[in-house]
């Protein structure tokens, strides 16, 4: 059991997770995919104080680099569950699960829109981790939508247990695939079901008859990342220790809402670390106390 998972890799993580390090915390660091943080496409900041002039993929290297000599491990694991089990969290990466006391948000925020019948089927045939659910559709059809490379793991997956695999990458470069996965350059228009299950996805050339969708974007919907998270017109709801509605969860940077800015990011980094390690001292006095 560890004290704290931090869920994300830019700015704001790396502030929180250079704090819990000098505070000898036990954490894990789940940064996803370096190539999906939004500061990798800033040609220059001119806004971050005594840093003119540098790009963002410079910053954020710069960023990396110092976590890392204080010791700082980032895993390139990305997270796409997190339960409440009541008094800790479990985190399902998809090939494993960590457990913490406290888990600190900090995904950046997520601009994409939901597809037409994504909300009304999640769950019964779409979802976000093809790795942990598609055993579901063993020798049955299913398609995946991917923003980024990391889906091209998941359809290579789901190929070896899947009569049918459909990959429609929302990007420019070539994917590396598996020959019977079949690649299809198409813009998704639906996804449709009886009501109770997906049946097809609608393309704008075709519909392709499947039971499963797995959509891999870049950030997952934090209300799909863990249920019964307070939202603030999409951004996650926090007060100003950067406590979210849910006990022992705490959420920094551009998840926690405007303005998006990278010395925003980085305090509330700090704000949201110190925060949560207060919550676990208290939490293990207490302990101590009822035992």
């Amino acid at each position: 059991m560890m004290d704290v998972a931090i869920i994300g890799g830019g700015p704001a993580a790396l502030s929180a997770a250079l704090n819990l390090k000098i505070r000898n915390k036990d954490f894990i660091l789940l940064g996803g995919n370096e190539k999906v943080t939004g500061l990798m496409k800033a040609p220059q900041i001119d806004n971050y104080l005594g840093l003119k002039g540098m790009s963002g993929t410079e910053l954020l290297k710069g960023f990396r680099e110092h976590a890392i000599s204080m010791g700082v491990e980032i895993r390139k694991e990305k997270a796409y569950n997190i339960l409440d089990m009541g008094g800790y969290f479990s985190i399902n990466t998809g090939n494993e699960f960590y457990e913490a006391t406290s888990i600190i948000i900090a995904t950046g925020q997520g601009k994409a829109k939901y597809y037409e019948g994504e909300k009304e089927y999640l769950g019964k045939g779409i979802g976000y981790c093809a790795t942990c659910d598609g055993p579901l559709y063993r020798n049955k059809s299913a398609a995946i939508i991917a923003e980024n490379e990391e889906g091209e793991e998941e359809a290579n997956f789901l190929s070896e247990i899947c009569s049918e695999v459909y990959y429609i990458p929302a990007y420019r470069t070539e994917p590396k695939l598996r020959e019977n996965i079949k690649l299809l350059r198409e813009k998704v228009n639906a996804i449709k079901g009886d009501g109770n299950r997906v049946q097809s996805l609608m393309t704008d050339r075709r519909e392709l008859q499947v039971d499963a969708v797995f959509i891999i974007r870049n950030i997952i919907p934090v209300n799909q990342l863990i249920e019964g998270l307070e939202l603030d017109e999409g951004s996650i709801r926090v007060d100003k220790n950067m406590a979210a509605s849910i006990e022992g969860v705490f959420a920094c940077g551009d998840c926690a809402g405007k303005p998006y800015q990278i010395a925003k990011a980085i305090g509330e980094g700090n704000v949201a670390s110190l925060s949560a390690v207060r919550y676990i001292e208290k939490k293990n006095i207490d302990n101590n106390v009822n035992t």
